[in-house]
């Protein structure tokens, strides 16, 4: 990409998005193109049209995507597979039928089976049967996976893809039925510090391990992938580490200087027992995560709740 590139940043109101935009602007790059959903719709077959034939983007970055925790997943099961599908659909097809020099398709670390091995390869996308809480959203993300290859292999498209782990940051969701891990977290005990709250309720057993990525870190990594990668597989982003639910509840517990204590309700779902990405692949290419995990969730609550 030159500075002056004509980029499409899909979803620039996202976590992912609005890092993506902040990241390419801090480098010089100054054509930057974004829609609201409300200016653009990108389920609507004939906008995404429209947009692509009068704005001719060279570049496009697809981070555009419902997107939820458990609860979301699980509940919103149909809303979640129609949406991406379309989304993912209309964008990568236009992009095509428009000759977009390169374009990048942020997919999610929820495509790996169940009980893949540990840490997840690149290799293990569909050996196995997947997470039933998210089976939906899954599939649709590996759909997009494989309509860039597919684009790649039959038209010579420079489409690529990235998984991304589990990530936080500024602009995050932190509606309690809808919202991912940490922001649930902060929230919750943000709230129960204020209210003088003897406990907070945790979901699960607190066993599960997870990795997590500041979305800084991600939309970094997405521009170098940019810049220094076109191969037809995709490639893992994440931080290496891992940590339980119940070490990153009394991280955030420390963090937010709640002084009661944590409960775990063991009547409500784990999701997938453990979960880190293999990101040797990404490594062997020249990038690394600078934002460790303490430092990121520091950063994150005094810029949301201080």
């Amino acid at each position: 990409m030159e500075f002056n590139s004509k980029i499409y940043v899909a979803g620039h109101r996202g976590m992912v998005g609005s890092a993506l935009v902040e990241n390419l602007e801090r480098k010089g790059f100054v054509n930057i193109i974004t829609r609201t959903s409300q200016e653009l719709d990108l389920t609507n077959q004939l906008a995404v049209k429209t947009f692509f034939e009068s704005e001719k983007p060279e570049y496009v970055f697809l981070a555009a995507a419902k997107v939820g925790g458990i609860v979301a997943n699980d509940t919103y099961s149909a809303d979640f597979i129609y949406e991406n599908i379309l989304i993912q659909t209309h964008v990568i097809h236009e992009s095509y039928k428009n000759k977009v020099k390169k374009l990048l398709f942020l997919g999610s670390s929820c495509i790996y089976p169940k009980l893949a091995p540990q840490p997840l390869k690149e290799e293990y996308l569909l050996t196995g049967l997947l997470e039933e809480t998210n089976e939906s959203y899954a599939i649709a993300k590996i759909a997009g996976i494989k309509m860039c290859e597919a684009y790649r292999k039959q038209y010579g498209c420079s489409f690529i893809s990235v998984m991304p782990c589990n990530l936080y940051g500024f602009n995050d969701n932190y509606d309690l039925q809808n919202s991912h891990v940490i922001p649930a977290l902060l929230r919750k005990f943000h709230e129960a510090k204020n209210s003088k709250s003897p406990e907070v309720i945790v979901w699960g057993t607190g066993t599960p391990l997870r990795e997590f990525l500041h979305a800084s870190q991600m939309a970094d990594a997405c521009v170098y992938l940019m810049q220094n990668y076109d191969d037809g597989g995709f490639v893992n982003v994440g931080s290496g580490s891992e940590i339980s639910i119940g070490d990153l509840a009394n991280m955030v517990k420390e963090i937010v200087g709640f002084q009661g204590e944590i409960i775990f309700d063991t009547t409500k779902p784990d999701g997938t027992p453990r979960k880190i990405m293999d990101v040797s692949r990404l490594s062997s290419l020249g990038w690394e995560n600078s934002i460790a995990l303490k430092q990121g969730i520091e950063k994150v609550y005094k810029e949301k709740f201080l």
